[in-house]
């Protein structure tokens, strides 16, 4: 129904959002994050994520008018079907991922049909084919089979000594260093290869085993080139398969969404890959590339433009999930995130 203002609810993991959307064009939007309380134990904590959603949400949602932590999503969800019970307007379920995905038409307008998305955070690495988002089966060409890209910098940055959040402190690292100092691995990138799966968990163990050959002799490893190498092989291989992937599909627009989008490389090297193939690249602004409540209203502005069908009250989060549809009702499956 064109003219809706749409409020999208975020509580998937470290940050509780809200953002209001109108026929594509963000109204408005609020975030407040937990980060720093998670800072101290080196990672997200279940406990303290659901502990900080429920003293933000309320304040968050003031301000602004795959899959997650169950108990933190359990805490948007509660407040989502209040807030739809209290004021009468539907509720609709919409998947975390495809939020992401719809986060860039808050900036660049409508995706084109077809584009290949690369979806790149700390839980998931997926190259999806995407045609309408509100309407059609979102196709996955390839997905990540172990450690995600954003987890493989969280894990790294820990062993480097890096503070946590890992990505953001790996590119800083990674300025004054030299890309090509420590040669690591490029996983699933050999011929006999899944030419659209990713595998982290063995560049990880490299750069493990890399500082741990420094600390082993007693000396400090060179941080900056350690950063800044592992930083150029993760873009090598998202850049190089997403790619691929439009080539082969013949698509002509990449989107590139996600926490890890907001990586300086990662985006530099997706401009200069997708320009020599003469493909056009889309990348939403830092601000939308983490998570946030905008993108859920993103999803659910489109629903409702689309016609789609609310999803009933009693509504259940589904953290595991997969993203076969952005709306995940009528189709069967609870949503890991709502709007």
């Amino acid at each position: 129904m064109a003219g809706t203002v749409v409020l999208g609810i975020e509580s998937s993991c470290d940050e509780t959002g809200a953002g209001l959307v109108r026929d594509g064009r963000l109204l408005g939007q609020a975030l407040a994050s937990s980060m720093d309380e998670h800072a101290r134990f080196g990672g997200v904590v279940p406990e303290v994520a659901a502990r900080a959603h429920l003293e933000a949400f309320t304040p968050v949602v003031r301000e602004a008018t795959g899959p997650g932590l169950s108990g933190a999503l359990q805490v948007g969800l509660a407040g989502a079907k209040t807030l739809a019970h209290s004021l009468g307007v539907p509720l609709y379920g919409v998947h975390h991922l495809a939020g992401h995905v719809a986060a860039d038409t808050l900036e660049h307008g409508p995706l084109p049909d077809p584009c290949v998305v690369l979806i790149v955070s700390g839980g998931h690495t997926s190259l999806l084919l995407v045609r309408d988002l509100a309407r059609d089966p979102v196709v996955h060409l390839g997905d990540t089979l172990d450690d995600a890209a954003g987890e493989c910098f969280d894990k790294a940055a820990r062993l480097f000594g890096l503070p946590y959040p890992g990505g953001p402190a790996i590119d800083r690292a990674a300025r004054e260093g030299d890309p090509g100092a420590v040669a690591f691995p490029r996983p699933l990138t050999g011929p006999r290869d899944d030419p659209y799966a990713f595998s982290f968990s063995g560049l990880k163990t490299a750069a493990a085993r890399w500082a741990e050959r420094y600390r082993a002799r007693g000396e400090r490893p060179p941080l900056a080139d350690g950063a800044a190498s592992l930083q150029e092989a993760v873009a090598d291989v998202l850049t190089r398969k997403a790619v691929a992937a439009c080539r082969e599909h013949g698509v002509g627009t990449l989107v590139v969404v996600g926490g890890v989008a907001a990586n300086s490389r990662v985006r530099a090297l997706a401009e200069e890959r997708c320009r020599a193939a003469g493909i056009a690249l889309r990348v939403p602004p830092l601000r939308l590339c983490t998570d946030n409540g905008a993108m859920i209203a993103a999803v659910g502005d489109l629903l409702v433009r689309a016609g789609a069908a609310p999803a009933p009250l009693d509504l259940s989060v589904d953290p595991s999930a997969p993203l076969e549809y952005a709306a995940l009702h009528p189709v069967g499956r609870a949503a890991p995130a709502l709007v």
